[in-house]
């Protein structure tokens, strides 16, 4: 990895911790909201000291406490690098969230809950996109993802529901149900603009087969398969090529294709499910 590329990791995931403070002492904050994952558990512990028991505690020693297994898991299992580069968000949300005066830019709970929303899923995926997380609930997502080579956003939504029902059940539904809608726009965000793990279906009709296979080999790490194909217009013999991509690499394979052969037919489709091997890039 280039020195160029790890400072650009570096700024995202510092920029990733700044939005995500500025997003809690704002939105979240104004709003009575809880966000996902640990950092809305966090919220909720501290609402629970401080409106139950008249304790104030601060957010980021909560923060930093839940986040230590997670670490642990996301060093030994998915990645050094990664696991460091996450380490680097949490640490600015952590210190910032604390410092950061609280600040209303709107009143309306249905806006916040909106844009609140968005803003936490640009910083999430901001985060993601440069081989990290934000920590908490991402580290355990990304780890199954990578086990099981599937999404699992929607799943973490699921446990972020039930701190808000716990949180509806100790403080009032009308927060807790606002709350819901600042996390589904979260994990809509974060679906549209981290596609490690979607796949697409390349179907390539060419007659230049061995070229195509090798250039998508080169570029990608993944094989494909050819097979014989004819042209029912003219009556041409071509070749079908068909492999199983990466989504965020689909952009730049379609261009070389292009450049390889002009004269090719290629299609794309969304791919939910595979079975059998299928090449991951490592975190690291």
């Amino acid at each position: 990895m280039g020195r160029k590329n790890k400072v650009l990791r570096v700024l995202m995931c510092m920029a990733a911790g700044l939005i995500m403070s500025f997003n809690i002492r704002s939105f979240v904050r104004s709003g009575d909201l809880l966000p996902g994952g640990f950092s809305g558990l966090s919220i909720l512990i501290q609402n629970i000291f401080g409106r139950l028991l008249g304790i104030s505690i601060p957010y980021g020693p909560i923060y930093v406490l839940l986040n230590i297994f997670p670490v642990i898991l996301s060093f030994r299992k998915i990645g050094k690098r990664f696991t460091v580069y996450s380490c680097i968000t949490i640490a600015i949300v952590a210190f910032l969230t604390d410092f950061i005066p609280v600040f209303e830019i709107t009143s309306d709970v249905l806006l916040i809950s909106v844009f609140g929303g968005l803003i936490n899923g640009i910083a999430v995926s901001l985060c993601l996109n440069a081989g990290a997380t934000s920590g908490g609930t991402d580290f355990i997502s990304i780890y199954f993802s990578e086990k099981f080579k599937i999404e699992t956003w929607n799943y973490i939504l699921l446990f972020n529901v039930f701190v808000l029902v716990c949180d509806g059940f100790l403080f009032g539904w009308d927060k807790a149900l606002y709350s819901i809608i600042f996390q589904f726009v979260s994990t809509q965000v974060v679906n549209a603009m981290y596609k490690r793990y979607r796949k697409d279906t390349l179907f390539v009709v060419t007659e230049h087969p061995k070229e195509i296979a090798e250039l998508i080999n080169r570029l990608t790490n993944h094989g494909a398969t050819r097979m014989n194909a004819e042209g029912m217009y003219e009556g041409n013999k071509k070749s079908l090529i068909y492999s199983v991509i990466d989504s965020e690499e689909l952009k730049h394979i379609m261009e070389e294709i292009r450049k390889a052969d002009p004269d090719a037919f290629i299609n794309a489709i969304r791919t939910d499910r595979i079975s059998g091997r299928f090449y991951m890039r490592p975190n690291d």
